[in-house]
C-alpha cells in the first residue's frame, strides 16, 4: 500500500476511533496511536496551549520536550503563523528546538477550535529527512480537522 492509500484507510479509522468522544486528551491519545502504528514515524504526539506555552500532551515515542513558547522551534511557530510546517532538515530551520538528536525532519499541524484558536498542535518527527510533503500535509490537516470538530 503506498502512503496515500495509508493515510485513506488512516483517516477513516480514526474518523470512527473517536466518534461520539467528547474528551480531546483521550481522543489525542488515540489520534497519536494511530498514526503511529500506522505510519511508523519515529515521534507523534501533541502539545496543547496551556496559557503563553505549547504544554507536552499525549505522544507516541521517545521522551519530549514538556514546554515550548509561543513562536520558538517548528511547534511554537506553526502556532504563531496558525499553518502547517513541513521541515525536510530540521537543522536547517532557525531555533529548532532539538528534543532528540535522531529526528531529522517534522510536520506540525495546527489544531484549531470551533472559534478559530489554535488550542494544541500535533508534532511528527522522523529519523529520516524530508520525509513529509504534501501527502502528509493534506491528510494530517484531514485528520485534526476530525479531532478539532
Amino acid at each position: 500500500m503506498n502512503k496515500e492509500e495509508r493515510y485513506k484507510l488512516l483517516t477513516a479509522q480514526i474518523g470512527s476511533l473517536i466518534a461520539g468522544e467528547t474528551d480531546s486528551v483521550a481522543m489525542m491519545a488515540n489520534v497519536c496511536a494511530a498514526i503511529q502504528e500506522t505510519m511508523g514515524f519515529f515521534w507523534t504526539g501533541f502539545y496543547r496551549v496551556v496559557g503563553d506555552e505549547l504544554l507536552l500532551g499525549p505522544f507516541q515515542g521517545p521522551v519530549a520536550c514538556m514546554h515550548i513558547g509561543f513562536g520558538r522551534g517548528v511547534c511554537g511557530t506553526a502556532w504563531k503563523q496558525r499553518e502547517t510546517i513541513v521541515v525536510p532538515d530540521v537543522e536547517q530551520f532557525p531555533g529548532h528546538i532539538a528534543c532528540s538528536s535522531l529526528s531529522r525532519s517534522e510536520i506540525v499541524v495546527p489544531v484549531f477550535n470551533k472559534a478559530g484558536e489554535v488550542v494544541a498542535v500535533l508534532d511528527i518527527d522522523s529519523k529520516e529527512l524530508a520525509t513529509f510533503d504534501d501527502t502528509d500535509r493534506e491528510y494530517l490537516e484531514k485528520i485534526v480537522n476530525l479531532f478539532a470538530r
